[in-house]
């Protein structure tokens, strides 16, 4: 693990050079436990993949101070899995997210399936087979990152991205799998629609690194039903 400084109100904390499923999790229990141990310097903390981005007021604290702290919290979080509304090891926050998936919703379900040999229903069930660790949120407010999917149903970015992707589309770029909280700009292959709200100005996001999150097929009907919107 290394913390680095990266301008005058921010430091860098790098904790490995792979992604795995664990790391998100730790990730989640070091953002809590900094800001559960942090007076009024700490503005922000930004987890990605393999790293924690802390932002701090440097009127407050200075690097070095920065530095004294989160090696605290490093120890701690290495040796302790506090209580977390991020979950831990055994009480994981856990999501279920209905998707209908169809060809009307998914408009790349029959492509990947005809490019990995693969029939719908086998693309349905590889995505809806299995817990997806929540590694990173950005691109847009609530848009997790999430991985990883069978390699059968791996499938690349589009070439062009769409200039309108609806809300709640449930997507596949390389190994990884989103869904898409808001309408946006997208190039991943999209393979259903999911009509839960995945975030909103209050609440903000639903979901969080170091979440699982599991999908399920659900039909036309249902979806409507649920609110989804064609």
């Amino acid at each position: 693990m290394k913390i680095s400084p990266v301008s005058e109100d921010s430091v860098l904390i790098t904790l490995a050079d792979d992604i795995s499923d664990t790391l998100p999790r730790h990730i989640a229990r070091l953002c809590n436990l900094i800001d559960a141990s942090s007076d009024d310097w700490l503005v922000d903390l930004v987890p990605s993949y393999t790293t924690l981005l802390v932002i701090y007021d440097p009127v407050r604290i200075d690097f070095r101070g920065v530095e004294a702290h989160l090696n605290s919290s490093l120890r701690k979080a290495s040796e302790t899995v506090p209580d977390s509304p991020y979950g831990d090891s055994s009480g994981q926050v856990t999501h279920d997210i209905p998707v209908y998936y169809s060809p009307e919703t998914g408009p790349d379900l029959e492509w990947i399936a005809r490019n990995n040999r693969l029939s719908v229903d086998d693309v349905i069930n590889f995505h809806s087979g299995r817990k997806y660790t929540v590694y990173a949120i950005g691109f847009a407010p609530g848009f997790a990152f999430m991985g990883e999917v069978e390699p059968a149903i791996a499938a690349p970015r589009k070439d062009t991205p769409r200039a309108r992707v609806p809300a709640g589309s449930v997507g596949i770029a390389n190994r990884q799998t989103a869904v898409y909280p808001k309408v946006s700009p997208g190039g991943w292959q999209l393979i259903g629609r999911s009509p839960v709200s995945l975030f909103d100005p209050v609440n903000l996001s639903l979901l969080n690194v170091g979440d699982l999150v599991s999908f399920h097929a659900v039909s036309r009907e249902r979806f409507l039903k649920l609110g989804g919107e064609l």
